[in-house]
């Protein structure tokens, strides 16, 4: 009997084995990053839409002798360059009135910065006044499984820099547990104990258990965002476009559900497109609170990918020719009417002038959308430390306080949210804790000269930034890289002064250097690093000598 060879029927069953282990293969390689959503489906499915029943205050008019209603809008990823006041998406051609009639009514806080280049540390600088690396909210909440997924969603050029992956600590926490230490005393906390009634509707992303949630932070109710598209994928009622040179959107078309969620119950789907869902809930809850003194935080999702637009909106922007720039405008459509409708909810009310209402972004507009200059004139993106991923359109209006049309020049960051509205609702910020923001209703009404900072500190991991007197300082090791500019004779950070002015560079790492070591470790790892082009959006061509910067997570 010879050994070592095999009959045809044997060949046979060999080959069926290897081809459904390739086909098997392959469609692991395909389909697994929808994994995780079908995980999340079981764990905590998307019921069908229900009501919201928002809690009614008194049935009689409040005395309007206290302090006053105080509504906080926040975009994500909204570019400077999103709005007609600054120029506008698709040349100015998409028109933003009630944003800029926010600007018109009250005052342009023209030099203001987030507190990060992403989202989670910045709201957590928003509700706690204070430096997200002052209590180790250094880098965003990421689920440990995502950089796998990323990582077999990635499809590269050779020009492109790869994404970097760490491995996950065994202690790293659930994404759930990333969140605002208990320990923090948060905006609507300080506001309750001042007697306001606070509701946050959209987006949180501080954490959901050990008492990061939004109820657990002082929040009466909550209606939060819950999944990662504004309505389902496919639906008719919307138009979509799918970036497939970006791993990151296809892990959210993937896993993605249109889902939000009222306090701690389940998952639920809104009826409407998200952003029109979260405006008429934002009316409700005005028109539930009218007659007490409340704090609405309307933490919109939009315009941050995946790029889903109403289709009314997208068809009556048919004078845009490339179609993610008209999805992407019809966006900022939906979000400025968003806009229009709690400012016309605040006038029929007769709120209005007892209302103060502050308008920002956690961060400019993402390179990974392929968008051309949603920042312009500044450099960078999301993620960047260059004036574009930082600098955020911020108004302000106190009807009767603030003057209509005005502009406050000094530099400011978000962190200076908290103690401004301690100082408008009369409450009593932390005292036994650094507050590193200041109040600046003594800038904004003119009472004070100057400016409420001449510095400002920003860090993710090896990459870092400090602005001091006019000048601009980032420093990062991927790649291995000192930038220095004169903003007040180059806002445009197009002169790097580096190499010109070797002890102007030394002195500001020497001021960075001190502060940082104030500031708290990490209260978890970077586990991925993504590379992000200065220049150019993701999906463009770009150059070999375009700069780039790695930001950990």
């Amino acid at each position: 009997m010879r050994t070592g060879h095999f009959g045809p029927r044997a060949l046979a069953v060999i080959g069926v084995v290897l081809a459904l282990g390739v086909s098997g293969w392959w469609a692991f390689d395909r389909y697994v990053i929808y994994l995780p959503g079908l995980v999340q489906d079981l764990r905590d499915p998307v019921g069908p839409n229900r009501p919201v029943q928002w809690a009614a205050g008194p049935d009689d008019a409040l005395d309007r002798d206290g302090p006053p209603n105080i509504v906080l809008i926040v975009a994500d990823d909204l570019g400077w360059n999103d709005i007609t006041l600054h120029g506008g998406v698709a040349g100015g051609s998409v028109p933003t009135p009630n944003i800029d009639r926010l600007a018109r009514e009250g005052v342009q806080l023209t030099n203001t910065y987030a507190a990060s280049a992403t989202c989670a540390p910045s709201r957590a600088a928003l509700m706690t006044g204070r430096l997200p690396t002052r209590f180790g909210f250094e880098f965003t909440p990421m689920p440990p499984g995502m950089p796998f997924i990323v990582r077999r969603a990635q499809r590269r050029t050779p020009m492109d820099p790869p994404f970097l992956f760490h491995s996950a600590d065994r202690r790293m926490p659930e994404f759930a547990d990333m969140g605002l230490p208990a320990s923090e005393i948060a905006l609507p906390r300080m506001l309750g104990e001042a007697g306001y009634h606070s509701i946050l509707i959209g987006k949180w992303h501080l954490g959901g258990s050990h008492g990061s949630d939004p109820v657990s932070h002082g929040f009466d109710e909550s209606l939060e965002l819950a999944g990662l598209l504004y309505a389902p994928a496919g639906d008719d009622s919307v138009v979509e476009a799918r970036q497939d040179f970006d791993p990151i959107d296809a892990v959210y078309w993937a896993v993605g559900r249109a889902a939000v969620r009222e306090g701690a119950g389940p998952r639920f789907a809104p009826d409407i497109y998200l952003t029109d869902y979260f405006t008429r809930e934002a009316v409700r809850a005005i028109e539930a609170n009218r007659n007490r003194p409340f704090f609405l935080y309307l933490a919109h999702w939009a315009p941050h990918s995946p790029l889903q637009a109403a289709r009314e909106d997208y068809e009556a922007l048919d004078h845009i020719e490339d179609h993610a720039t008209r999805v992407y405008a019809a966006m900022i459509t939906a979000f400025d009417r968003g806009v229009g409708e709690v400012l016309d909810a605040l006038d029929a009310q007769g709120l209005a002038d007892d209302t103060v209402v502050i308008f920002t972004s956690d961060n400019g507009g993402a390179h990974y959308i392929g968008v051309p200059g949603l920042n312009d004139p500044y450099r960078g993106w999301k993620a960047t430390f260059f004036d574009g991923g930082i600098r955020v359109p911020t108004f302000m209006r106190w009807p009767g306080v603030i003057e209509p049309g005005s502009e406050m020049a000094g530099l400011a960051q978000h962190i200076d949210i908290l103690p401004t509205l301690a100082a408008v609702a009369g409450a009593a910020p932390p005292r036994d804790r650094v507050i590193d923001g200041r109040d600046l209703t003594p800038f904004l009404t003119g009472e004070a000269d100057g400016a409420p900072h001449e510095t400002l500190f920003w860090r993710s991991g090896h990459y870092r930034a400090v602005i001091h007197q006019g000048w601009k300082l980032q420093v990062a090791q991927r790649p291995d890289q000192v930038w220095l500019f004169d903003l007040d004779a180059d806002p445009g950070e197009l002169v790097n002064l580096a190499q010109s002015e070797p002890g102007r560079a030394a002195a500001l790492r020497a001021l960075m250097d001190a502060h940082y070591a104030e500031q708290a470790e990490p209260l978890w790892p970077s586990i991925v690093e993504m590379p992000v082009n200065v220049d150019t959006p993701l999906g463009r061509p770009r150059n070999e000598d375009d700069e780039y910067v790695y930001w950990p997570n």
